[in-house]
């Protein structure tokens, strides 16, 4: 990161010097007391589990010089220590300052499902022709967007930053932060609703992203979703689809080449290119089409966003296509929501295989929705050849996969109990679809057969 020195710290955050100096300079800032250095800021931050503040004198031990805090702490010569509200507001105060340091377009991504494979997209798409700087991993709220931020430096010439929310007012905040210069929205699923209670509120509140939109921002949104769709008042927007034809751009004469990806054509400005995408989902054909809007209003000429959309990497744990020996294993165990399940299992589906068996774990944060938007999805699983199901919430799918008449339908308590029955039960030439919200541990599924 660019060095910023007490001084800004201070005003950035309207903080109180206790004790140090105000020329002092820091180098690096983090919210990990074990990777506390020389010349760095630590920020201790209150989480559910945690307080950080106990962790203030191991950062100093570590070598921190500087500490924010938001309890009162003993003085020190040696250091330097400021006293703020909360450290937390802290954080993405000094983030909104540091990002103010740099005029580079930024594009700011959320959704309810995708946002990360798009923002991955969009990335390979814009280093075609920018330096880009992108989210890591899952560092997309109001802890991880501010320390994406600090990892900007003067070689940079785009932001990509994604964007995660769970309650209303978080894609505002962080809206605040980052200030787009083009906001996409990839869709809006049910993902947190038992938090915010219904689609619109959900619409709603992935709309903020566009409440700090630069004067001459846009936004691009899935044309064929039925509420980004609607005319947004006052927001200039640019919509891709594949079923609403009246999308700024359009993709057409789909090729399904299964675990391969899919290749389509777009017309633009008359003229029609083929677009190749490497990874298997009509669900990353939107993702492709969001890059390509977002690339032509950067500038990138059309042959290096195809070169772009054709080279791009997903990030791990995210349809990820292993083989075990003559076992294929669909590895999407980052995350889970009804619509990337559907996705992911219209993948399963497309395969050539002797069996294809869904591992799907329950979906949290879905409360009393899950019920009947898990049991629609298991009534719709007639294709399958075997479900194995682990947790609560989940056994609502495997109960529509009963009614649907798939051959073999298991559940399980836990991930230890369906391991052993998949080392029994699955065989050379079967495809599997390994899927759960993060918190299930479905990657210790994926790892089993890695030992076998």
């Amino acid at each position: 990161m660019q060095r910023l020195n007490v001084e800004e710290i201070l005003a950035a955050t309207n903080g109180s010097l206790i004790c140090g100096e105000k020329d002092f300079v820091i180098s690096e800032i983090t919210t990990d007391s074990r990777k506390a250095g020389v010349n760095m800021l630590f920020v201790p931050i209150v989480g559910e589990n945690n307080d950080g503040h106990d962790y203030i004198g191991n950062a100093f031990e570590n070598g921190a010089d500087v500490v924010i805090t938001h309890r009162n702490i003993p003085k020190r010569d040696d250091k330097t220590i400021i006293k703020v509200q909360d450290t937390r507001i802290a954080l993405g105060d000094i983030a909104r300052f540091y990002k103010e340091k740099y005029n580079l377009p930024t594009v700011s991504i959320t959704g309810s499902v995708g946002k990360t494979t798009t923002k991955d997209m969009i990335s390979s798409v814009l280093t075609m022709k920018y330096n880009t700087l992108k989210t890591q991993g899952n560092f997309n709220n109001d802890i991880g967007l501010p320390l994406t931020i600090f990892r900007l430096v003067g070689k940079h010439e785009a932001a990509v930053l994604e964007m995660g929310m769970s309650h209303f007012g978080e894609i505002h905040y962080l809206a605040s932060i980052a200030k787009p210069d083009i906001a996409v929205i990839t869709n809006i699923g049910m993902s947190h609703i038992e938090n915010l209670g219904s689609q619109e509120n959900i619409y709603r509140s992935k709309m903020q992203i566009c409440d700090f939109l630069k004067e001459d921002g846009v936004l691009i949104a899935n044309g064929d979703d039925k509420f980004l769709a609607k005319k947004q008042d006052n927001i200039p927007t640019l919509l891709y689809g594949i079923e609403n034809k009246n999308s700024d751009i359009v993709a057409e004469n789909i090729e399904n080449l299964g675990l391969d990806g899919s290749k389509f054509t777009v017309k633009i400005d008359g003229q029609e290119y083929s677009v190749w995408v490497k990874v298997p989902g009509i669900h990353n054909i939107y993702n492709a089409l969001a890059a390509i809007l977002v690339g032509r209003k950067m500038g990138v000429e059309m042959k290096d966003i195809i070169d772009g959309i054709r080279e791009f990497q997903l990030t791990n744990m995210r349809m990820e296509i292993k083989h075990f020996g003559e076992i294929t294993v669909i590895d999407d165990t980052y995350n889970s929501a009804p619509d990337s399940i559907k996705a992911a299992l219209k993948v399963l589906q497309d395969t050539k295989s002797s069996r294809k068996i869904a591992v799907l774990g329950d979906v949290l944060e879905m409360g009393d929705f899950a019920e009947k938007e898990l049991y629609a999805i298991g009534t719709n699983m007639s294709d399958i050849d075997a479900l194995v199901t682990v947790g609560q919430n989940a056994k609502f799918i495997a109960k529509g996969a009963t009614l649907a008449g798939v051959a073999t339908v298991k559940s399980f308590d836990n991930n230890e109990d369906a391991i052993k029955f998949l080392k029994e039960f699955v065989k050379n030439g079967d495809h599997l679809l390994i899927k759960a919200s993060r918190g299930m541990h479905f990657e210790k599924i994926v790892e089993s057969f890695e030992e076998r």
